[in-house]
């Protein structure tokens, strides 16, 4: 079987996720975190595994294999979202350098797991350089997305591209606005879900026109996310095969839309797991190959 990194929709083959209960722990754990990063409000422990299981069912129904972050006092519940603090490429894995200062520790989290599973690090994101893998998004193979945003930063891209172009990947960089300003989530997949090579889930009114435009030139065929279902994670979509879909429950005019577009879509309770944290399906796995 023949496998790529290089892809958002290709049928999932290998995956790292960080559930509830090695991130959160305990409530008491929550309690006395869920503020200083953030959260919109106080996730519920007991919920949160609830939910988070039901979201892996999703994976482990579409026979999907799923690898374990562990537990790891030296991180925070953030870490839940696992995709941040890593870029998977098929030359290797790029760590991170995380643009939110309680998140620095995660990229370091991940070289020990990819070290113990005999995974290749190509190489590592640098201070002052930042940057955040829910920035950063596959259009094609040789095509790589990155949000210039508060967590992304221009020396950051800069420290990519060196690692990237020299293997002849074209790096287009999205310069993302203010929004909500430096402590919200804001990443180019809160605005972007490829979930096959001619469709993209997007939220087009924090969509920059010459990005939004170079999807069009390239074919993408959009599922516009309406402004109602923008905070509720509308946009946040994980493609587990070429239009077959993962997303958050309560977005019911997106899933329409994604339906009319001859999806298949597969939904979870994600009050305490997304919602309240801002880290959807996409955010919730570091995505490690897909089949071609």
């Amino acid at each position: 079987m023949k496998t790529t990194s290089h892809s958002e929709y290709l049928k999932l083959h290998k995956v790292f996720i960080k559930p509830t209960l090695y991130a959160f722990i305990s409530q008491n754990h929550l309690n006395n975190q869920w503020r200083d990063l953030n959260y919109l409000d106080q996730p519920d422990f007991v919920e949160s595994i609830k939910e988070y299981e039901t979201f892996e069912k999703c994976l482990t129904d579409f026979n999907v294999e799923i690898n374990y972050f562990p537990e790891d006092s030296s991180v925070t519940i953030d870490s839940m979202y696992c995709r941040d603090a890593s870029i998977a490429t098929d030359f290797g894995m790029i760590l991170c350098n995380m643009g939110k200062l309680g998140r620095k520790n995660e990229p370091a989290s991940h070289e020990k797991t990819f070290a113990k599973n005999n995974i290749p690090i190509l190489g590592e994101i640098k201070t002052p350089g930042t940057i955040e893998g829910g920035d950063v998004a596959w259009l094609d193979e040789m095509t790589l997305a990155v949000g210039h945003t508060y967590r992304t930063n221009i020396e950051g891209i800069s420290q990519l591209k060196a690692l990237l172009e020299p293997k002849g990947i074209n790096i287009i960089t999205v310069d993302l606005p203010h929004y909500k300003g430096p402590n919200d989530v804001f990443h180019l997949m809160s605005i972007l879900s490829p979930v096959d090579k001619n469709l993209a889930v997007v939220y087009s009114p924090l969509m920059p026109i010459k990005f939004r435009n170079e999807l069009l030139d390239r074919g993408f065929e959009l599922v516009e996310v309406p402004d109602e279902e923008f905070e509720s994670m509308g946009c946040n979509v994980l493609a587990i095969a070429p239009r077959h879909c993962i997303m958050v429950k309560g977005n019911p005019i997106t899933q329409r839309r994604l339906e009319a577009a001859d999806c298949k879509v597969a939904v979870y309770q994600g009050e305490e797991i997304s919602v309240k944290g801002g880290g959807g399906p996409t955010c919730l796995t570091r995505p490690l190959l897909r089949s071609i």
